[in-house]
């Protein structure tokens, strides 16, 4: 099943230059507009969050909104610089999360993110990923997820907020309480359907095609089916100047899975061949398969240091032909190291050399792929006495961080993901508990050691300044041991709630 992003960018030139003029830029909750010309008019081209909130809109006179708004920040609009910007964006997400990346002019993206989804933790996990960090760096973003393209940008500039994410084979119900803009269709050809009545989208799927067609051209009938995935929209990717990318096409399609592979080989070969020549090694490798219906098909797989070793990334890649429906026939395969880095050639003679130290690259790329990256790391030190931000998840393959867990009382080996609270019978406040009870189940203290106090890291936020943890180990009537602490250091009330808390058991 086919699915596809669209990112909307509701204040893109506004963003794009805030993020061009750095710290020159207007604060950003100071009004700004971009105006240029309509005629001999000076009107609103884009205007950011703050214009729009106290009056502003796209097409209003320059002079009204002057008027409209205090404190307004004017400035020219630049529409090639707003396209350039789209499509770094488009580069960025090429590189980052799906093979298939396009720019939708004027204010977005749209992603091909078929198979690519489970690389990121699925689809959620994926979209809130890409709004944060876009937001991160200053620009505001909606995004949605659908069937086809035309659904999905429909849902972005009109229902998401910010992330939509519509449910597989949604055929036309999630699009009927639309606005007839949503479909991409001319503002002359939506205000004629607006004086015969016509209001949602719905209003339109319930009408005879023909008359339609017949009143308003074959325009308005290609818009729909597109929306609904009835009629393929081919998405166009970027690709940079720099990119080695390799491609073969076919007199008569192709569709069995061994020729799939045979040619996979080849162009593996001439691939690593372009990367010799430029002393770079593939750290990604994006395989898009044109279909006789117009359709792509991409697959995308991704190493954990750079390589060029013809058998390994054939392998990768044939491992994920069973995720390629060829439908009629694929008449192209095009091969492109996305994400290439220098290979030095002390890389390759490590390779090479037998050093003692087993090579568990090939092992965790397989994996990996499989799973996606999310779901394949290691545990890191953290330089922190506070326990839940002692472990840092590293890449699987990453270098050693040089930290270390400092301390003389020992951890727990189960840490748990945040503290539970228990019920507790304690003789004093400050003393460790004489019994506990967690999930239901009394257990009685047979042995305690502690207090080990920690303090809150009062430079991360003001209400760890005078925060308190007293830790004990204890032991139950069972010989299981836990690790117990007390919110606060039984006295002062500003060092905490005095409640206690489990945050972990002893193997």
């Amino acid at each position: 099943m086919v699915r596809v992003v669209s990112l909307f960018l509701p204040s893109w030139p506004a963003d794009r230059l805030r993020r061009q003029a750095g710290d020159a830029a207007p604060p950003a909750e100071t009004p700004l507009v971009l105006i240029g010309h309509d005629g001999r008019r000076q009107v609103v081209r884009a205007a950011d969050a703050a214009a729009m909130a106290a009056g502003a809109r796209v097409g209003m006179p320059a002079a009204k909104a002057r008027i409209l708004v205090q404190g307004l920040v004017v400035r020219d609009h630049d529409p090639a610089a707003d396209a350039q910007g789209l499509d770094r964006l488009a580069l960025w997400a090429l590189r980052r999360y799906a093979p298939i990346v396009a720019a939708d002019p004027p204010d977005g993206l749209v992603i091909d993110s078929t198979g690519a989804d489970h690389l990121h933790g699925g689809e959620e996990p994926m979209l809130a990923g890409l709004i944060d960090r876009l937001a991160s760096s200053g620009v505001r973003a909606r995004a949605a997820i659908a069937d086809s393209w035309g659904a999905a940008h429909a849902l972005a500039r009109y229902a998401a907020r910010p992330v939509l994410i519509a449910p597989l084979g949604h055929s036309g119900s999630v699009l009927t309480g639309l606005p007839l803009a949503a479909l991409r269709l001319p503002a002359d050809m939506v205000a004629a359907l607006h004086v015969l009545g016509f209001e949602r989208i719905g209003d339109l799927l319930a009408q005879p095609r023909a008359p339609l067609t017949l009143r308003f051209g074959p325009q308005l009938g290609r818009r729909i089916d597109q929306a609904l995935g009835i009629l393929s929209e081919p998405i166009v990717p970027i690709r940079p100047d720099e990119l080695i990318e390799v491609r073969r096409n076919f007199a008569e399609p192709i569709g069995a899975a061994e020729t799939i592979a045979r040619h996979i080989g080849e162009l593996v070969a001439q691939l690593c061949a372009g990367l010799e020549a430029e002393g770079l090694g593939a750290k990604r490798l994006d395989l898009i398969c044109h279909r006789v219906d117009d359709r792509l098909q991409a697959v995308r797989v991704g190493v954990a240091m750079p390589v060029r070793d013809v058998k390994r990334l054939t392998r990768l890649l044939i491992d994920k032909i069973e995720t390629i429906e060829p439908g009629f026939g694929i008449e192209t395969l095009s091969l492109a190291a996305t994400l290439a880095e220098p290979l030095a050639e002390r890389q390759i003679l490590t390779t090479m050399v037998d050093d003692g130290t087993p090579d568990v690259s090939d092992l965790v790329d397989t994996l990996v792929n499989r799973v996606g990256e999310r779901s394949l790391y290691r545990a890191a030190p953290v330089a922190t006495e506070t326990p839940e931000r002692s472990v840092l998840r590293i890449p699987a393959m990453a270098p050693d961080t040089g930290e270390t867990w400092q301390g003389r009382w020992p951890r727990p080996s189960r840490l748990l993901a945040s503290p539970e609270p228990i019920e507790t019978l304690a003789a004093l406040p400050d003393h460790p508990p004489v019994a506990f009870t967690w999930r239901g189940v009394r257990r009685r203290v047979r042995r305690a050691d502690g207090p080990e106090r920690i303090r809150g890291e009062w430079w991360r936020r003001d209400a760890e300044l005078t925060a308190v943890r007293d830790y004990f180990r204890v032991e139950d009537d069972a010989g299981e041991r836990y690790w117990i602490f007390r919110s606060g250091d039984g006295e002062d009330p500003n060092s905490g709630s005095q409640r206690w808390f489990l945050h972990g058991v002893f193997g």
